[in-house]
């Protein structure tokens, strides 16, 4: 027994000691002082060879998941992803961090195969790339099983799933990897899989007492606007305008829809490509190599394009017509803003939509017809209701949406123009389903409410209906987004092949007056809503010289072509608004801003530092400013603001003295969620004592740590002087305290 305990209680500090090289090595490498919310569980679940699937949404930052880890445990890891121009990226960004990484494809000589399979055998490699296809081939397997591979991450993993939204056969192979890898864990790694899903990608892999970890699937960054199509053109051309200079991407669901618009777009003078299926590869590549190398702004695309793209800065998604399902939307609008800047999302849509992909869909080779229009019907709704669009995506996929207004949609900043008299409007509409006797189609109601002589209404004697021409005064594209929406509120549904529209119970007793209906005004009367009126990204750029950012991205552009790398893998646009708002007056100050880690500080740091000290000379600039404080320095996005029903539930287990642990299981949360909740809860309540939370030893050494310096904000050298004992978690709830403390006594 005894031997049993001190066995367990040496893997646990083994374990833990892992943990804070995983927690130093981000920072030398990465330049971050900790880890996001639940990459820390993640990155554990990795070191202690814990099988593990992992849904982080896009910007969550997977890959350090399985990166850092990687340069902790013995041996090589091998990354499984599904596109070469993915795999490259990644292992570009890596090389230019000082980290020894390779990959193996098609693409490569014989001679650059032989060369990466030397380094492997002479154990140098730490990270190898590989697609599904190329690591199942025989002679791959035969080759890495030989090798000391200490565990498989596969990205992209809802691949595996057939109920996932990008399905492909060649994933479904990758079961085979456990018996050859007997000793490797697996690590699945996703951005969007249900609950469904996440239980077919462990089956199909064969994962053993794994774990599941489902990050927040909110995205606050993001400013979603959902439009109903008026001009198209005029309407991209408003969300460009609004980014000057800026990188985007337009989603369009045909090949014809992206030739048109891209050409439209090249012909009003922006630099815009197009990518889509139809191009022939070279072409397709030579696109995505010009956007993620800052050569044109805009990338106009079905949604072939996305998946290998790690551009971090791209400031806004605008999808020229409604996606196929909320889980396509999510991955695709969650390509803006992986950096955690202000970003937007713009939804232009149409009831066009809705047929395009039925007709779309029934062309297909999938068997699944019903679910993939279920799926459709679903997105629908979402774009023409009238709630809170983080809450409608957050609640989709099975998690609370805790705030009343999330400060980043059309909804809740007031974008949405409200008719006067909804119930009346909504009546005439259900009236006229109800009169047509709930046997038609949207397109038909629609010719009846605006008085159409077509041939159907008149044989069918609908021209003699009292609803008949009911809403003349409207055009076609209004009346249909008006019975769009009442769908999408429950008063109405599509019924049968045909997509007929039926009264839902609900609605028959709107038709009586009893309930609330809202519905929006027509486009044209709404504008182009402009980021004045959806939220101010003034705050990302506090502080920042924009001259100063510009002279930077314009290097950053130059050192990228000259080396040949995305312009992201040289500094992403987070670091050069850090750097053009701190101006720092030495390398070594250079190196304190987070993402710049100790490679990139040697290779890259005098570079951007002369840029910085030739401007600030010009101009006669102070130096050594206080960075943002919208960004502290940590890789960790803004959270959104807790409160409502989980947040003060986690508040009375912490009154009541509970452990975070303890906290976390009973509210279903992870650790790093409950952390940030007990945080809130010391900040609301004033509370200036620590003990419930932390042992007594430690908060007397994180005092005294603290009072070293009491202006200043940093934790590292609190975290450094306790030689690493002390979490930056139980750190942060120390201060916390201490603060309260400090100002009840003022």
């Amino acid at each position: 027994m005894a031997h049993g305990v001190t066995a367990s209680r040496t893997a646990l500090e083994t374990e833990k000691h892992k943990l804070n090289r995983a927690r130093q090595t981000l920072r030398e490498v990465w330049g971050y002082e900790d880890f996001r919310p639940l990459q820390d569980e993640a990155v554990a679940d990795v070191i202690a060879a814990r099988d593990s699937v992992v849904v982080l949404p896009t910007g969550g930052g997977k890959s350090l998941c399985y990166q850092v880890p990687a340069l902790v445990r013995d041996g090589m890891a091998i990354v499984v992803s599904p596109l070469i121009s993915l795999m490259k990226d990644q292992v570009d960004a890596l090389v230019s961090n000082g980290v020894d990484a390779a990959l193996v494809n098609s693409t490569q000589s014989m001679e650059d195969k032989a060369d990466v399979a030397q380094r492997i055998r002479r154990g140098e490699v730490q990270l190898l790339y590989m697609a599904p296809e190329r690591l199942l081939a025989p002679k791959t397997l035969d080759f890495l099983s030989r090798q000391n591979v200490s565990f498989i991450a596969i990205d992209e993993a809802h691949c595996v799933s057939q109920w996932g939204h990008d399905f492909r056969p060649e994933y479904r192979q990758l079961g085979v990897l456990r018996d050859h890898f007997p000793n490797a864990s697996l690590h699945a790694f996703t951005a969007t899989a249900s609950e469904r899903v996440r239980e077919d990608i462990a089956h199909q892999l064969g994962l053993r007492n794994h774990r599941t970890l489902v990050g927040n699937f909110d995205r606050p960054n993001l400013v979603y606007r959902m439009i109903c199509r008026g001009n198209l053109m005029d309407q991209i051309l408003g969300v460009i305008q609004e980014n000057p200079g800026e990188s985007g991407i337009v989603y369009a669901i045909t090949r014809r829809e992206v030739d048109e618009l891209s050409g439209s777009l090249q012909s009003q003078g922006i630099k815009a490509l197009p990518y889509h299926a139809g191009m022939s590869d070279t072409e397709r590549q030579k696109s995505q190599e010009a956007f993620i190398r800052e050569e044109v702004d805009v990338i106009v695309a079905t949604v072939a394009f996305g998946m290998g793209i790690d551009k971090a800065n791209v400031r806004y998604v605008i999808h020229a017509g409604m996606p196929q399902s909320i889980e396509h939307y999510q991955q695709e609008s969650g390509r803006a803003g992986r950096d955690g800047l202000r970003s937007q999302c713009v939804l232009i849509h149409s009831s066009r939509d809705l047929m395009t992909w039925k007709r779309i869909l029934e062309n297909s080779t999938d068997k699944n017809f019903k679910t993939a229009m279920a799926a459709v019907e679903a997105m629908a709704s979402v774009c023409t209701s009238v709630r809170c669009r983080h809450a409608s995506l957050v609640e989709y996929f099975g998690q609370e949406y805790d705030s009343d207004n999330c400060g980043a949609c059309d909804v809740c900043l007031g974008g949405l123009d409200l008719v006067d008299e909804p119930l009346i409007l909504a009546q005439k509409i259900l009236s006229c389903v109800y009169r047509v006797n709930e046997r038609f189609g949207a397109a038909h109601v629609v010719k009846v409410l605006k008085g159409s002589q077509d041939k159907r209404v008149v044989e069918f004697g609908h021209d003699n209906l009292s609803t008949f021409g009911l809403l003349s005064e409207f055009d076609t594209a209004t009346i249909r987004n008006w019975i769009d929406q009442l769908i999408a509120q429950g008063y109405a549904e599509r019924f049968g092949e045909y997509l007929t529209v039926k009264l839902t119970d609900q609605g028959r007793q709107l038709l009586k007056g009893i309930g609330e209906v809202q519905l929006t005004k027509p486009v044209s009367s709404q504008g182009r809503a402009g980021r004045s009126r959806l939220g101010d990204e003034a705050e990302s750029w506090q502080g920042v010289d924009r001259g100063l950012f510009d002279q930077l991205r314009d290097l950053r552009r130059r050192l990228a072509a000259e080396r040949s790398v995305p312009a992201y893998v040289i500094f992403g646009d987070n670091v050069l608004r850090q750097m053009a708002c701190v101006r720092p007056s030495s390398l070594k100050q250079m190196g304190t801003i987070a993402g710049i880690g100790q490679a990139k500080l040697q290779d890259l740091g005098p570079k951007f530092f002369k840029a910085i000290e030739e401007y600030c000379k010009e101009l006669n600039l102070a130096r050594d400013q206080a960075p943002q404080e919208t960004k502290p320095r940590s890789s960790a996005a803004p959270a959104s603001k807790p409160s409502s029903t989980t947040a003060n539930t986690a508040f009375t287990y912490f009154e009541k003295g509970m452990s975070v642990p303890d906290v976390a299981a009973k509210i279903g949360r992870a650790l790093s969620t409950t952390h940030g909740y007990l945080q809130n809860y010391i900040q609301e309540r004033s509370i200036t004592d620590p003990r419930p939370w932390i042992e007594t030893n430690d908060i007397t050494a994180v005092e005294q740590a603290l009072q070293q310096d009491p202006a200043s904000k940093a934790l590292r050298p609190v975290y450094e002087a306790l030689q690493e004992k002390v979490t930056y978690n139980d750190i942060r709830i120390i201060a916390a305290c201490l603060r309260n403390r400090q100002e009840a006594d003022v």
